[in-house]
């Protein structure tokens, strides 16, 4: 009887359902067909949060930024931001109702670090000027912090999750690379063209080109470690071609020179160099720049060499401060960065205030062609200098914590590790990120749901590993399992 009762139940549901389509259909109303795809997505938020995890990664590389006119002009990236969201509101009910969230990561360094990192800027947020932009900020970063680090660490418990991880980003990711290739063909392969092509996608190409260059390290690894199927490695291959053709034709230069920073760290840690010879030859480094600063400005300001379409020229154009746009662009948001934090040192004005806040900092002499005051093109062009100006010195001080924290945890695993596959994980996955905080000294893309899914969920992955694939757990001393599959 009761299997019979279930039976009209659902027969009566579909019926209704049915029935009320094509009344709204005759009406042009068609977003109700929609409610069988949210039925599915609430169920899963409560029973299965990692596949509405992987699902929200597989969107983000094809989610797009609707503006709101009538909220202010802030925009809504969907379908991401709305699934982040709901990741969000679950874990922080379960983790006060259920009280059983592992205790090992939140004692883990890194998750230490980020915690405080987040408790500075909900303290910068109500010292800010503008505090509903800070307050908007800091839950965009929540958003994207407990679910992609916090739940992430469960997700990649078990590493075939991991791998799942990079490929559900990187399948998508490579639809919008064809999408871009194809777009560039129709101007002709230009490098003016190369700058818009993504979008909608992305924003523009310095956004992509950090995309691209954070997950080439990673499907090296892949491609090159035998303990995989050579279907995979295959494939990997075949991907690792498609994204390094991708960033050629980004003409990103701070993504290529990124890359050539991570083949340098990848050299130090291969070579097993001690950090005290790293820090002498920094040491030395500096010291040369500042003796001969003058001769080397002297030989910046005779580089008129612009972007171009020519891979070698274009490189050279990196260091032209005397007549690239972009460039001296970059250098005229530093120095309004660095003026905003001479004023307010130690609580910035704000997080997320920078690009409202910036106008009356710029100097006339310091403006180019591209220089607004609108606060409509973008912020400080650094992940470590915009924090500064925005949250003060600490604002900085946390990011590089974190940077600290991740390099020495990706670096222990590595040492550590038993298993082949987690030592090249941890190494790619590193270098990855490595990539990206090189990339960040010259522009910064955290607050978009690009690079914030990969970039926390690449430092979860290095936590997991450090809690869960070593063969013994320091802080604890007890031997842990170690599940291949």
């Amino acid at each position: 009887m009761l299997e019979k009762t279930k039976i009209k139940w659902v027969y009566a549901i579909s019926v209704i359902f049915i029935a009320l389509n094509v009344y709204f259909i005759l009406q042009d109303i068609y977003w109700t067909l929609l409610i069988p795809v949210l039925a599915v997505v609430l169920y899963l938020y409560f029973y299965s949060i990692d596949k509405i995890l992987l699902l929200t990664v597989f969107c983000t590389p094809l989610a797009i930024k609707i503006m709101l006119p009538e909220f202010g002009g802030w925009g809504l990236t969907l379908p991401t931001e709305p699934l982040m969201a709901g990741v969000t509101a679950i874990f922080i009910l379960k983790f006060f109702y259920s009280n059983n969230y592992d205790h090992k990561i939140l004692k883990h360094p890194l998750t230490i670090v980020i915690l405080l990192s987040l408790a500075w800027m909900f303290i910068t947020s109500l010292t800010s000027q503008i505090p509903v932009v800070s307050f908007k900020g800091l839950t965009a970063r929540l958003w994207f912090v407990i679910p992609f680090y916090f739940v992430g660490i469960l997700l990649f418990r078990k590493i075939i999750n991991i791998r799942l991880f990079v490929w559900v980003y990187a399948v998508p990711l490579v639809g919008v690379i064809f999408y871009t290739t194809y777009n560039h063909y129709l101007w002709g392969f230009s490098e003016q063209s190369g700058h818009w092509v993504m979008e909608p996608f992305y924003n523009d190409h310095t956004a992509y080109g950090a995309i691209l260059a954070l997950f080439i390290p990673v499907f090296i690894g892949f491609s090159f470690t035998r303990t995989y199927s050579k279907t995979l490695r295959f494939f990997s291959c075949l991907v690792l071609a498609i994204l390094l053709l991708a960033i050629i034709l980004s003409y990103s230069r701070a993504a290529w020179v990124s890359l050539a920073f991570a083949i340098l760290v990848y050299l130090v840690i291969a070579l097993k160099i001690k950090m005290k010879w790293i820090l002498l030859a920094f040491g030395v480094l500096l010291s040369l720049f500042f003796l001969f600063q003058n001769n080397i400005w002297e030989k910046l300001e005779k580089n008129k060499q612009g972007t171009s379409a020519n891979f070698l020229e274009h490189v050279q154009s990196i260091s032209n401060v005397t007549t690239d746009d972009s460039n001296l662009e970059r250098l005229n948001r530093w120095a309004s960065a660095l003026r905003m934090f001479k004023e307010r040192p130690m609580l910035g004005f704000g997080p997320g205030t920078y690009q409202f806040e910036y106008a009356p900092f710029q100097r006339f002499s310091e403006k180019t062609r591209i220089s607004t005051n609108a606060g409509d093109k973008g912020n400080a062009h650094s992940e470590y200098i915009g924090p500064l100006s925005e949250s003060g010195v600490l604002g900085m001080f946390w990011v590089l914590c974190i940077l600290f924290f991740v390099i020495r945890t990706g670096i222990r695993v590595y040492k550590r590790a038993d298993s082949k596959e987690v030592k090249m994980l941890s190494l790619s996955v590193l270098l990855g990120l490595i990539t990206y905080y090189f990339h960040g000294t010259m522009n910064d893309f955290l607050d978009t749901d690009k690079a914030s899914v990969p970039f926390w969920g690449f430092i979860a992955i290095l936590v997991a590993l450090d809690l869960y694939y070593l063969p013994i757990d320091e802080l604890s001393g007890e031997t842990l399992s170690f599940e291949k599959k």
